[in-house]
Order: C-alpha cells, then sequence, then structure tokens
C-alpha cells in the first residue's frame, strides 16, 4: 500500500478496541485484560496515534459507523472517550449520523458517566446482560447482577439511546425451556435488539480446563430453534434480533463487506484502498493484502450469516458454487440481489459454507 492514498476516499467504518476488564469471565477468549488501573493516558495515545495514521494514509475518509468493543469501554473515563471522539471528529468526515456504539457491562456505569458519554457522542449502549438469573451469572463469573442489568438497561432507554443487550444460551444443563423462559423474560423488558449467543467453550479460558458436559448439537439446534419461535424481537443475524430500524449498522455493513479499519491492539478490520482489500491488524498496524477471491470468500461467509444473505457481486459470483446451489434448494436460495441460505441451511451453515465455496 502506498505512503497516502488520498484520491481513494472509501467510506470506512471504524472498530475501536478496548482490552481493559474489571475480571476476566470464565468463558472469555477475546483479546482483553483484568485491570484494577488501566493507563488510560497511554491506551489514548495509542488509539489517537492510530488515528493520525490511518488520517496520513486515507486523507479525510467518510466514516458512517463507530463501534467502541473490548473488553470494557465502559470503564474508560469520560475525558479519555472524549479525547478519542476529537481525534475521529478532526481528522475524518463522521457522518450526521453516524452510529456511535458503546459496549459495556453494568456496575460500570452510573446516570452521570452514561450521560458523559452521550454527550460526547454515543447514541447507541450494547449491555452484556448474559443471564437474568443471578445463580448463573455468578457461574458464568459475572460482577454484575440482574438488578444492576436493569438498572443500566432502564438508564439508557430513559436517556433515549438505542439499547442492545447481550445474551448467552447453551450452559450446562440448558434446555430448550430454560431458552424459552429467557426469551419471554427478555421480551417482558420491551427490548427493540437482543443479541443470544451460544456458549462456545474456549480452550484457553476457565471453562475450558473445567470439563463441562455441554448440551449435545441436536439440543443446541434446537435451543436456536426455541429462540426464532420465542423471542418477540425477528432474528436479522444468525445471533441477532431487532424490531424494524433497530438493527446495528456497524456489523450489518462489516457483514455485508463494507471497509473498516481496526484500531487499537486486538483490532482487525479490513481495509480498501488502491484497488485492493487489505487485511488489517491494529496496535502495530500489520498490513497484508488480500486476493479478490479471499475477500470474496469472507463476505460470503459474514453475509450468509445473516437473514438477508450475501449480495451477488462480480467477485463473490466467481467464488459461489452455482452447481451446488442450484442442486440444494433446501440449503440456499437465489433472491435476485442475493442469496441467503434457507432455515434448515443456517442450521447447518459451517457445512454448507464449505461447500458452496468453491
Amino acid at each position: 500500500m502506498r505512503d497516502t492514498m488520498h484520491d481513494m476516499n472509501e467510506p470506512h467504518n471504524i472498530y475501536i478496541h478496548t482490552p481493559f476488564c474489571m475480571s476476566k469471565c470464565k468463558y472469555c477468549a477475546f483479546f482483553s485484560h483484568a485491570c484494577s488501573a488501566p493507563d488510560w493516558d497511554a491506551f489514548a495515545d495509542g488509539i489517537v496515534g492510530e488515528i493520525g495514521f490511518w488520517a496520513q494514509k486515507m486523507g479525510r475518509i467518510s466514516v458512517p459507523t463507530i463501534f467502541f468493543g473490548g473488553g470494557t469501554p465502559s470503564l474508560m473515563p469520560t475525558t479519555v472517550f472524549r479525547r478519542i471522539m476529537d481525534a475521529l471528529l478532526a481528522n475524518f468526515d463522521i457522518a450526521p449520523d453516524a452510529e456511535v456504539t458503546l459496549e459495556s457491562n453494568p456496575k460500570t456505569l452510573d446516570a452521570t458517566r452514561l450521560h458523559e458519554f452521550i454527550d460526547a457522542g454515543v447514541n447507541r449502549l450494547s449491555v452484556g446482560v448474559q443471564r437474568l438469573d443471578d445463580e448463573t451469572l455468578q457461574f458464568l463469573g459475572r460482577r454484575h447482577s440482574v438488578r444492576d442489568a436493569m438498572e443500566l438497561l432502564d438508564t439508557a432507554r430513559a436517556g433515549g439511546l438505542h439499547v442492545n443487550a447481550d445474551f448467552i444460551y447453551g450452559l450446562p444443563g440448558d434446555t430448550p425451556d430454560t431458552v424459552i423462559k429467557m426469551c419471554q423474560q427478555i421480551n417482558a423488558i420491551g427490548l427493540h435488539h437482543v443479541s443470544m449467543y451460544e456458549l462456545t467453550i474456549e480452550p484457553d479460558t476457565v471453562f475450558g480446563h473445567m470439563n463441562l458436559a455441554m448440551p449435545s448439537n441436536d439440543m443446541m439446534a434446537d435451543m436456536y430453534t426455541a429462540i426464532g419461535e420465542n423471542l418477540a424481537t425477528p432474528r436479522y443475524e444468525v445471533s441477532n434480533y431487532a424490531t424494524a430500524g433497530d438493527a446495528c449498522r456497524h456489523n450489518q455493513n462489516v457483514w455485508d463487506g463494507a471497509p473498516y479499519i481496526g484500531i487499537g491492539r486486538g483490532a482487525a478490520g479490513r481495509v480498501y484502498a488502491d484497488d485492493t482489500w487489505f487485511e488489517q491488524a491494529g496496535g502495530d498496524i500489520q498490513m497484508r493484502p488480500l486476493s479478490r477471491a479471499a475477500r470474496a470468500t469472507e463476505k460470503i461467509i459474514t453475509g450468509m450469516r445473516t437473514m438477508r444473505g450475501t449480495r451477488k457481486t462480480d467477485d463473490v459470483m466467481q467464488v459461489i458454487d452455482i452447481e451446488y446451489m442450484r442442486a440444494h434448494p433446501e440449503l440456499v436460495t437465489d433472491c435476485g440481489d442475493r442469496i441467503r441460505a434457507t432455515e434448515k441451511g443456517i442450521l447447518i451453515l459451517d457445512d454448507l459454507l464449505v461447500n458452496l465455496c468453491r
């Protein structure tokens, strides 16, 4: 990639990673560190430095969405957050209606701090609720209670934010009845966006060393189906559910194959410049060109996770096995300008993708 490519003013979404947490949850395999006193000034220096790097490389690009993920970004002092937002505004064309998401955990935000984040630009809050009973929260290694979570959700909605709540299912002992009860509790809260993640046991986690008796694959599939049948908000991606107009724009853009820059250690991006895609990592800003076919395959993998499917762009159609698609209408369907997995195809999505991509 050239030192500068100011003529390549392609809009890019921005993801900023905050690696700090109060404590590490038992299931977490993300790049994060439990830290009681992070060096926030050093963190901000690094993030602002990377923003300057990309401004020099890309010019004053348009930015439709900004996503602060982690870790626990809501631990960040609001002065640090404002400094980062000021750097973004000074270097890029942030869309007037840009979606600015902050991931958060209960017990990290009171009403005063939340309104300071709102004043600094946050308009969407994602809350790590995970479960709605205190015993299970303790099992997961969470530091909050159900009451803490409900207080944050109520405060965020009262502040006019778009609000998402994350939940986990598929724990030892979970059944479709467990999930149905959880969906009923979520419906009673009246959320407009919900993320429902299947528990995955990663080797380098506390759970990874516990030899847990996990539900079978068939049981997991039944729980997934039960969520779709009982949650009031419709599914728009494998793990995400939202009412009309409340889907996460940042994630939708990424899943649809739009470019995005990852800023901060642990962040990843897909940068488009000089008619070339680059696999990009934040922190030390590593860059590696991606072939047209490799990037098209990524678009298929992420797009097929959504209910609207993958756009039939020229690069995608060169990678799709058309004969397989035509031979398996029960798994994948042609919707004009997109292809998408059927309900049956979603349940075996990994196997479907292996066969669908040449």
